[in-house]
């Protein structure tokens, strides 16, 4: 086929869910767009300043924003009954507690760790007195007293055994106002024939544990969902598939229906059949629920929060959802927050809400999860700096834009210092095979690089990362990034020829 060109190892492996090689043929028209080493290889890049967050973040007509907090590789959140936010970080293993501004200085009155050593901890849920923790592979709950902010008693695991690895291993996990647990599970590729039907599916099961059942299928990562006040119904956002153009096809915002069919991997956007999968499943096609909402393409929607009653004029009710930013697209889109409002004849206005993440091709911010607290304000996650932005009534942008406690430490000087001579070479050896093994040199070093590779250099790894941190991110690196199939000693070994050696450096 004419015009193809080979590209890096993360894009490739992120689109194709390729876990035996770094690399393989692309169309000329797929682009990789990104603020690429933060983005792909989960390093954490400061917040802006003062003068940039006044300058850049803005916030819709009626609202202010501030940073709140830091949490770094900050994903998921979920408000206590006393104010305080429980926050998800998978890649550290550990959901944190940041709490209220109890003594009316304006920030949080501290932050500590509510549970570590997790296996990749994304979705969060309380429900009467449980704390509901989506992991890599199952889902557990745990006894939580909001106002004591502390756990107790044992884990109950609820649902074990979910597939796991690929591209999107995050899962989300929330108890519906039946008091069942839903639970999203996206796919392994980008567009495949799912041997699990788990997969690229909403679940559903009880909430103390049971047999669960396929709640809804065809949902290619529906990393969000929440119930509309009112209806009652169910509102999933899903991310479309890559390598079709910049503009194709529309990221989904679908009501959920119990036994609903929303065309993946057949159909995308509005039952256009798949130009890959969908031949000879045309009445599959034509039988999948469309969108009830189309955004605009590879912006990635992720967590979505409909309002409260008491949120002011016409935000009462309306949904925000997060858009964590293109990828893959020839020039950047998305990365803000965006409200939707539902109109009395049914059709759903997007309108930006929180933006400035984004500005000529810069990033300084991806939106993951939003979520409103009992005093109505609204919190937003963005993983890419870890920080906690934090909106309320009111005008003008905000406050100052000082971080709050919680930023990460910096590495080491020699992240290798505490190996003694013989553990290095033989932790540098091992690592190198695995490195020629999956060719990676062809897309990280630009002297191995073959003519129309972009290579994505690894510099300067010490200054980022340690050799745990390092060898954790390989188990659980940021989507869609898919897990490699590495054993925990092969990963160490793995991190230490990139901390040894840096590739490309």
């Amino acid at each position: 086929m004419p015009g193809l060109i080979r590209f890096s190892l993360i894009a490739v492996l992120s689109i194709a869910g390729a876990m035996s090689a770094c690399h393989l043929l692309l169309p000329e028209r797929f682009a990789v767009n990104a603020p690429m080493l933060s983005a792909l290889l989960g390093w954490q890049v400061d917040p802006p300043g003062p003068e940039a967050f006044e300058r850049r973040i803005r916030v819709a007509a009626g609202f202010r924003v501030e940073p709140w907090a830091r949490v770094p590789g900050a994903r998921f959140l979920r408000p206590t009954s006393a104010g305080d936010l429980l926050v998800s970080a998978p890649r550290e293993g550990r959901v944190v507690l940041v709490e209220a501004d109890g003594n009316g200085d304006g920030q949080p009155d501290g932050q500590r760790d509510l549970l570590t050593g997790l296996d990749r901890p994304h979705g969060l849920d309380l429900h009467e007195g449980w704390l509901y923790v989506a992991e890599g592979s199952a889902v557990f709950r745990v006894r939580f007293e909001a106002q004591h902010r502390a756990v107790s008693g044992q884990r109950e695991v609820v649902v074990p055994a979910l597939p796991d690895g690929g591209n999107h291993w995050t899962k989300t996990a929330r108890v519906g106002p039946d008091g069942a647990l839903y639970v999203s599970v996206g796919s392994s590729c980008n567009v495949c024939e799912e041997e699990d039907e788990r997969r690229a599916a909403i679940l559903r099961f009880p909430r103390a544990g049971g047999r669960g059942e396929i709640f809804a299928r065809g949902l290619r990562n529906a990393v969000g969902f929440d119930w509309q006040p009112g209806t009652g119904d169910l509102y999933a956002t899903d991310n479309g598939r890559d390598l079709l153009g910049d503009d194709f096809p529309p990221c989904e915002l679908n009501r959920i229906v119990e036994g609903g069919d929303y065309g993946w991997p057949f159909a995308n956007g509005d039952r256009v059949i798949d130009p890959d999968l969908g031949a000879g499943s045309e009445a599959r096609v034509a039988a999948s629920t469309p969108p009830a909402h189309a955004f605009a393409a590879h912006n990635a929607p992720l967590g979505i929060a409909f309002l409260s009653a008491s949120t002011a004029g016409e935000y009462r009710h309306a949904a925000l959802v997060a858009l964590h930013g293109s990828w893959n697209r020839t020039a950047k889109d998305g990365y803000k927050v965006v409200s939707l409002h539902w109109q009395a004849d049914g059709t759903i206005v997007e309108r930006d809400f929180l933006w400035g993440f984004l500005l000529d091709e810069d990033v300084v911010g991806r939106p993951v999860d939003v979520a409103q607290g009992p005093d109505d304000a609204i919190y937003v996650t963005d993983d890419y700096t870890g920080t906690i932005y934090r909106v309320t009534a009111g005008e003008g942008p905000g406050g100052s834009a000082k971080p709050g406690p919680g930023g990460a430490p910096a590495a080491a000087s020699d992240p290798l210092a505490g190996l003694d001579d013989r553990e290095r070479a033989a932790g540098a050896a091992r690592g190198a095979a695995l490195w020629q093994r999956f060719e990676c040199a062809g897309c990280h070093d630009p002297a191995a690089a073959d003519p129309g590779v972009v290579p994505v250099p690894l510099v300067d790894l010490g200054k980022r990362w340690g050799l745990d941190s390092l060898a954790a991110f390989l188990a659980a690196p940021t989507p869609p990034m898919p897990a490699f199939p590495l054993s925990s000693s092969e990963r160490r070994d793995l991190a230490i020829h990139m901390l040894d050696v840096p590739p490309g450096g």
